[in-house]
């Protein structure tokens, strides 16, 4: 190289020595360009390694917190909710971020790790849940994002990201109600002044205002669409779609005073809801606490009382305190049933187990939201000592019973109305082993729930609140053996904490000697 370039100077003494000049200035500069492209690099490493710092400064912080009380932290479902975004979503993100340029065994273990992660469904579940709330306890969008929940002691809130991520879920699922609710929430905590890096006001208004046009609302989507243009006057194909929007809406007005100086009211073909509809709608109202009430004269009939079971043996000295909670049917609880002790090892031993009980066969369903497992009386004298109890106070034998049902209910947990019992119509459970139908429920409270859980039967009204350590107790079969439909029940969504309970189906055989039979279909 050095001999060739000799050469040309002894050639082209002058041109081609500026022609080499020039070439070597280009390369300077080429050169600083270099240099300013590896001090960007630098920064933007720095910047990188800036960004994870505070990242695991804050997961550190928050998770130091979160761990103190696990099942206290979760059982807010803000909390629960973010917790599922960032396992799902936040934590890819720094996976991506870091994969630029990082050791292999962060990468290797984070992989690994990620097996274990929720995943898209997990936190569309978790999003929906939220609607859930939202709608069963008429919770407003600003009150869920700053998280002042009813019966909640910690703080958390959602940002502007995580409102769009809500609203953004509800679009997917063709929810434009909820897609309206919740990015008219993000564009409030945006002009509020909150950044975002991923989503800005046009953005939100585009889903604004394609809601408001998939409900048939132009009067809003007339105001989005003022809104949008507002933030960007040059955009014609907003200024068209403005104008056409108007048009239709001026048709719309026109249409409606002519009407009524017809004197024609205009009705909208509703309809009488149908029954499915119609029991979510008393469901959710007896989980707001806004049921039918029980006149004064029949409240004044129901007594607390020491019940020893016609003086069972083991509650001669020692009885239990039985309260009623319903006259028609009559459901009654009992106090301070089990230990803490008790329910401690009886959720150890469920934890294992616990499944999805919302999957049934490779069908997903979601009049049921909780995890459950079934356990057997041999595996654990606590659980052989709850059956016993069982038995000795209702005076029912549980020999023929199912196995202790364990189900935990999170973040929007819920169970929708249903009887417990066969109906005429259903196909015989447990045929082949002659047990017969489910005469009664036992069901335990094994924990407290701050703000919502509530066992609410539909049909009558009656709403029981989850009380750790007590159990309520009903018949589901009239003694003439015929279904009583007044005992349809329900478990409202968790609104704040997480809910533990564990149930006994007990069943007709072996009853005829305990429960007598009659002919009339009364208490």
């Amino acid at each position: 190289v050095l001999w060739s370039i000799c050469i040309s100077l002894l050639l082209f003494p002058v041109s081609c020595f500026w022609c080499f000049s020039g070439q070597m200035t280009d390369l300077l500069f080429m050169e600083k360009d270099l240099v300013s492209s590896l001090k960007d690099y630098i920064r933007a490493e720095e910047h990188k390694l800036e960004q994870i710092k505070k990242w695991a400064d804050r997961l550190d912080v928050l998770s130091s917190a979160a761990t103190q009380d696990p099942e206290g932290f979760l059982g807010h479902p803000v909390n629960a909710f973010k917790l599922i975004k960032r396992l799902n979503t936040e934590w890819r993100e720094l996976e991506r971020l870091v994969l630029r340029n990082m050791s292999g065994a962060f990468i290797s273990n984070l992989t690994i790790q990620r097996k274990n992660f929720p995943n898209d469904d997990d936190q569309t579940g978790a999003a929906k849940a939220m609607m859930r709330l939202q709608d069963t306890y008429q919770l407003d969008t600003n009150i869920i994002s700053t998280g002042e929940l009813p019966g909640s002691s910690s703080v958390a809130s959602l940002t502007v990201d995580d409102c769009y991520d809500l609203g953004k879920v509800a679009y997917s699922e063709a929810d434009y109600y909820h897609t309206e609710l919740w990015m008219v929430q993000t564009l409030k905590q945006l002009d509020q002044g909150e950044t975002s890096n991923l989503v800005d006001a046009i953005t939100v208004l585009d889903y604004l205002i394609d809601s408001a046009y998939q409900q048939g609302e132009l009067e809003r989507e007339l105001n989005f669409t003022k809104r949008l243009l507002e933030l960007d006057p040059t955009d014609q194909q907003v200024n068209w779609e403005m104008k056409d929007i108007e048009y239709e809406l001026f048709n719309q007005k026109k249409v409606e005073a002519t009407e009524e100086a017809e004197g024609r009211q205009r009705r909208k073909s509703r309809g009488r809801p149908d029954d499915d509809l119609f029991h979510m709608r008393k469901y959710e109202q007896l989980c707001r606490g806004e049921g039918i009430r029980m006149t004064p004269r029949r409240q004044s009939r129901l007594f607390c009382r020491y019940y020893n079971n016609n003086r069972h043996p083991r509650y001669v000295i020692g009885p239990v305190r039985q309260e009623d909670e319903w006259d028609h049917p009559r459901i009654v609880r009992y106090h301070n049933i089990v230990s803490d002790k008790e329910m401690e090892k009886v959720k150890e031993l469920a934890k294992p187990r616990l499944h999805r009980s919302e999957v049934v066969g490779e069908e997903t369903v979601h009049f049921r939201i909780s995890q459950s497992a079934f356990l057997r009386a041999y595996e654990d004298p606590v659980v052989d000592k709850i059956n016993q109890r069982i038995e000795d106070i209702t005076g029912l034998d549980i020999t023929t019973a199912d196995d202790l049902q364990v189900a935990n209910y999170g973040i929007g947990g819920q169970y929708e109305p249903h009887l417990d019992f066969r109906q005429k119509d259903e196909p015989e459970e447990f045929e082949e082993l002659g047990s017969g139908n489910r005469i009664a429920t036992w069901l335990l409270y094994m924990s407290d729930v701050p703000a919502g859980g509530a066992t609410v039967f539909t049909e009558v009204g009656a709403a029981v609140q989850p009380i750790k350590g007590t159990a309520v107790f009903w018949y589901n079969l009239f003694p003439s053996g015929e279904g009583d439909y007044r005992t349809e029940h329900a478990a409202c969504p968790v609104l704040v904490g997480s809910k533990w309970v564990s149930n006994k189906w007990i069943r007709e055989r072996g009853q005829e000697f305990r429960r007598h039979c009659g002919l009339q279909e009364t208490d």
